[in-house]
């Protein structure tokens, strides 16, 4: 059996519906990152973040991988973290989950697959560095992350969890509800 894969914490987004840098923006007393990180840990995998050079990010009790400048997608921090864990798989999720269960992160990173992910979302997710050539073609035409896991017939996971176990805190508004969920 290969090794276990990486989890690799994405925290290099402009952040412009929110405002201000997502990896800081605080939800229940922590930045949104450290609930991520958290889910990432609690799964039993090495972790890091990757993120553009100059990001605003916390203290970290993890190493930062650096992900290319331009262009700003998310496919460019997966294949950084992909190049850079190679040949191990990694577990992709956003900084902006809160809610990602560790045991999610544990079942993709069992799968033996080229991809996975949950169904009708593209994070979190598993990719091996098989996945390579079909994530650059995917960045270089700026496809939205769902259809390049459908180009590789990425194999869809239960989320389980609560209802909310998959959201993404992208503007003030979703911050609003994450804050009256943990209530």
């Amino acid at each position: 059996m290969s090794e276990a894969p990486v989890a690799a914490v994405l925290a290099g987004g402009r952040s412009r519906r929110m405002g201000s840098a997502k990896a800081l923006v605080e939800l229940g007393g922590r930045p949104l990152l450290a609930w991520a990180l958290a889910a990432a840990v609690g799964a039993g995998l090495e972790t890091v973040v990757v993120a553009k050079p100059g990001s605003e990010l916390p203290p970290l009790d993890v190493p930062v991988w650096p992900e290319p400048a331009q262009p700003s997608h998310p496919l460019t921090g997966v294949i950084a973290a992909l190049e850079r864990a190679a040949p191990r798989a990694v577990v992709v999720l956003a900084c902006d989950m809160p809610f990602v269960p560790a045991e999610l992160i544990a079942r993709l990173a069992r799968l033996d697959a080229p991809a996975a992910a949950p169904v009708g979302e593209g994070f979190p997710a598993r990719y091996e560095s098989a996945a390579l050539p079909v994530l650059r073609a995917g960045l270089e035409r700026e496809a939205p992350l769902r259809a390049v896991l459908a180009e590789l017939a990425a194999v869809e996971v239960a989320a389980g969890g609560p209802a909310h176990a998959l959201l993404g805190i992208n503007d003030p508004e979703a911050l609003a509800r994450a804050a009256a969920l943990l209530r």
